[in-house]
Parts: C-alpha cells; structure tokens; sequence
C-alpha cells in the first residue's frame, strides 16, 4: 500500500493505473475507521482492480458549534487496517493541502438536505458536495462506495454524480450491525451499559413498521407514530427524528408508493444514533 499526501503526486497516480486500463473503486472517509468503513473497502476490492481510499477530516462541513479540532484522529491504525484490507493507495492529504488559498468556488445543495439530518446542520452537505467534487477530480474513480447507514448523503452523492456529470458509479452498501441488530458506529462504544441495552429498540421498531408494511399499511404518519411509541415504551431514548420520505429525493408523502425511506435519529444520554430502512412498494 502507497501513502499519497498530495493532489499533484495522487493525480499522477491514477492517471498511469487509469492509463493501463485499470478500474479505481473509491472509498473516501474522515478517518477513525470501524467495521462500516471496512465493509465498503471490501466491497470495493471485489469490484475493481485498485482500491483507493482517502482519509480527510473536512473543515467545509463542520459547523460553527461543531469541533473540528477534536474530530478523533489515529492515522496509524487507520493505515493498518487499510493495509489488512487490501488498499493499494491511502490518499491522506492535510487542510493545507486540499485548501491552499481562500476557496474561490464552493457548492450549495438545493435539495435533499432540509429534512433528516441536514435540518439541524445547515450547510453541512455543501460541505461535503464541495469537498467530494475535489476527491472526485483528484481520484477520477470507477465506482464511490458510500454507506447506506448515512442515506441522506447517499442522496445528496447521487444527485451531485447525476448534476455534475461525473464520470463515476455510486455504489451504495448496506449497514453493518452487531448481533442484536444495533447499527454498527463509532459512537456505540460511549453508550452506557443501560443505553447500550435499550437503544436495539431503533432496530426493532424499524422492523415493526416493516411488518404493517408487509400486511398492507401505507399511511405514513401511522407507522411514525407505531416507530415513536416503541422506542418511548421501551427505551429512555429522547427522539430526534422520525421520517417517512420518497428516496432518493427526500420528499414528503401522503402515502406510500415507489421507494421511500424510513429514518430516525434518537438520543440516549448524549449519545445521537441514527439507523433506516430503505423500502419499495409497489
């Protein structure tokens, strides 16, 4: 595995593997990688024959009341694990690097980022759009593998794939989960034990509005209000969210049709977990 810490020498890279004929499945991340990340390299390695995977921790989309100075950081172990998964080249440049003057051009998101999680993070995705436009010039990959567990940017990605014309596959991949069918996340380890008990109720009730699906329910704010008394009665978890959209456009619906997301956003403590489902009905 290759390190490469600046855009002209990644750039050179891909230009001579692409020039070869060879097809580039792209990872990009924020570091501090964990079982979710890792199942996207894997995806990634199945599909292409280079996989290139970036670590950047991304000032454009941290807002003012969020730190970006304390953003958690362990390069070497995230090198390791690159390195045991089969990365050929770790793209790990510094602010300085991907930001050398005053940004001339940033991107604002018309669509898909006023509900769900972008409702409390306002510019959060223009952030992300921007900088992933830049990843994307500088890495010009095959296939990009996002998460399904963040669905929101799943969205805002394909509509700026689409609008922008890139020449490059989303490939979203499905959510990891523990045992107990709890999303896997960073932010599991700093549950307390009691939380960690109670929050499989996201899981669960996501499962149980799936199952009045199945038997023919259709009316959104009915299933809303079935996901938000499950978690009430059985958990002390403080509701954040619980939305029923079209998806990818992230639209309201009076009814369910086509396919459409169900997601959440609960707190337990002062730990946030989000978790969904992405449905079809026809």
């Amino acid at each position: 595995m290759k390190v490469i810490t600046t855009v002209i020498e990644m750039q050179s890279e891909i230009l001579k593997q692409k020039g070869q004929g060879k097809s580039i499945g792209y990872v990009p991340t924020m570091g501090f990688l964990h079982e979710g990340h890792l199942s996207l390299i894997k995806e990634a390695r199945k599909e292409n024959d280079l996989v290139v995977l970036s670590i950047f921790v991304n000032p454009l989309q941290f807002g003012p009341n969020e730190d970006f100075a304390t953003y958690p950081r362990d390069f070497e172990r995230d090198r390791a694990l690159a390195e045991c998964e089969g990365v050929d080249f770790l793209f790990h440049p510094s602010v300085e690097e991907m930001y050398p003057h005053s940004t001339s051009v940033t991107l604002v998101v018309q669509e898909r980022t006023d509900v769900l999680c972008g409702k409390s993070r306002p510019g959060h995705f223009d952030g992300v759009a921007t900088v992933l436009s830049k990843l994307f010039n500088i890495v010009q990959p095959t296939r990009a593998y996002f998460g399904k567990k963040d669905a929101q940017q799943v969205a805002v990605v394909e509509g700026l794939i689409s609008d922008l014309n890139f020449p490059t596959d989303l490939v979203p991949v499905d959510i990891v989960r523990e045992t107990d069918g709890l999303a896997k996340s960073s932010r599991n380890v700093n549950l307390l034990p009691e939380d960690r008990q109670q929050a499989i109720v996201l899981y669960k009730s996501l499962q149980e509005a799936k199952k009045a699906i199945d038997e023919g329910e259709r009316n959104p704010e009915s299933l809303i209000s079935l996901i938000k008394e499950m978690i009430t009665s059985e958990s002390n978890g403080r509701i954040d969210y619980v939305e029923i959209l079209s998806y990818p456009e992230l639209h309201p619906l009076e009814r369910l049709e086509g396919k459409f997301i169900i997601a959440l956003a609960v707190y337990f403590t002062n730990v946030r977990l989000i978790d969904n489902f992405i449905l079809e009905v026809k």
